[in-house]
C-alpha cells in the first residue's frame, strides 16, 4: 500500500506541528489575521483538538478558512486527550472544539464540564463506533465471532487514546456484553500507533483487529470492515457537534450563526478529509480544504457581507 508523506507523517510522528495559514477577502493582509472591514475584525477564535483524530484537524482548518474570511484571527492549539478540551472550553483557554462526539461517545465529559460550553450546531448524522478487521478475514463479520478466536489476533485488540470515549466503550461495555475481556486485552496507546499496527498487519495480510469509527479516513484507505453488533454494545449513531466555550455566541455572533449551518453529507466529509489528510502533505492543510472549498462550491452556507 503507497502512503504519500502526509499520511506516513500522521502515522510516525503523533502529535504533528500546524501552522496557520489563510487570508481575508475582507481587506486583510496577505498574511490572513483578520484585519480589514469584517464582521471578526480584531477578534480571534482559538480552536482546540486532537491532530491525530482527523476529523478535528479538518474541521479546524476549514473553519479557519471560512472564518478569517469572515475577518476573524485563528488560532490553533492541539491536545492529546478530548478531556484536556472540554476542560479548555470550561475555562476559557479554547473557543471552540470543531468536531465534538458530546451525545454518546464523550458524554462523561459532556455532563462533567456541563454549562462550561455551548452547543454552536451538528454539522455531520450518523458517527459510528466499532471494531473492525481486514476484509479478507472472511469467517470474522460479527463482533460475537470473535469469542474463541483469541489467538489469531495474539489476543490483542489495538485501541487508541486511553481516555477517549472509543477507549472507554470498547472496554467497560463491549468487551463484557461479548465475553471478550477474559480472551482479549485492549492495548491504548495513541490513534497514530494503532493505524501503524493497521498499516503493518493489512500490508502483510495479517489478523487484526482495531477499534475505528466512522467518519474517518482509514476506513477506505485500509481493507476494513467493521463487526455488526447484534447486542448494541457500541453507543447509538450520534452526530458531530460544533462546541463552543460558554458566551461563544455572544462574544462572536456572526460566526456562531454561520457556523449553526454547516452541514456535510458523508461524501462530502468523505472528499474533505481524504484531501486533507492523503492527498496534500503535512502542512498543507489550508491548500486541501481549499481545494475542498473550489470543488464544492455550494455546500457551505454563504459568508455574512463585509461591512462599511
Amino acid at each position: 500500500m503507497n502512503m504519500n508523506r502526509r499520511t506516513t507523517a500522521l502515522l510516525t510522528a503523533g502529535i504533528v506541528g500546524l501552522g496557520m495559514t489563510g487570508c481575508s477577502n475582507y481587506g486583510g493582509d496577505e498574511d490572513g489575521g483578520g484585519s480589514g472591514g469584517g464582521p471578526g475584525e480584531g477578534k480571534t477564535i482559538t480552536m482546540g483538538y486532537l491532530p491525530s483524530w482527523s476529523d478535528g484537524l479538518s474541521m479546524a482548518y476549514l473553519m479557519e478558512n471560512q472564518l478569517e474570511e469572515m475577518g476573524y484571527e485563528v488560532e490553533h492549539e492541539e491536545f492529546n486527550d478530548a478531556a484536556v478540551i472540554y476542560a479548555g472550553l470550561d475555562n476559557g483557554d479554547i473557543d471552540m472544539y470543531p468536531s465534538a462526539w458530546p451525545e454518546e461517545t464523550h458524554k462523561e465529559y459532556a455532563a462533567e464540564y456541563e454549562g462550561g460550553f455551548e452547543d454552536v450546531g451538528a454539522y455531520y448524522d450518523n458517527a459510528t463506533l466499532n471494531l473492525s478487521v481486514p476484509t479478507y478475514m472472511e469467517d470474522i463479520n460479527s463482533i460475537e465471532d470473535l469469542v474463541g478466536q483469541g489467538d489469531r489476533f495474539g489476543g490483542t485488540i489495538y485501541g487508541i487514546e486511553p481516555g477517549a470515549g472509543l477507549t472507554a466503550n470498547t472496554q467497560d461495555s463491549v468487551m463484557p456484553e461479548y465475553g471478550l475481556d477474559g480472551e482479549y486485552e485492549l492495548s491504548t496507546s495513541s490513534t497514530t500507533s494503532m493505524l501503524t499496527e493497521l498499516k503493518n498487519k493489512t500490508e502483510n495480510e495479517e489478523d487484526v483487529l482495531v477499534t475505528l469509527w466512522t467518519p474517518f479516513w482509514a476506513n477506505t484507505t485500509y481493507p476494513v470492515k467493521a463487526l455488526e453488533d447484534p447486542r448494541g454494545a457500541y453507543p447509538d449513531p450520534e452526530s458531530l457537534h460544533f462546541l463552543g466555550a460558554e458566551g461563544f455566541a455572544e462574544d462572536f455572533p456572526e460566526a456562531a450563526e454561520w457556523i449553526s449551518e454547516v452541514k456535510l453529507t458523508d461524501e462530502q466529509y468523505g472528499e474533505l478529509e481524504n484531501l486533507v489528510v492523503n492527498e496534500y502533505d503535512e502542512g498543507e492543510e489550508a491548500e486541501a480544504v481549499q481545494q475542498w472549498i473550489d470543488d464544492n462550491p455550494d455546500v457551505l452556507p454563504e459568508l455574512p457581507e463585509a461591512q462599511g
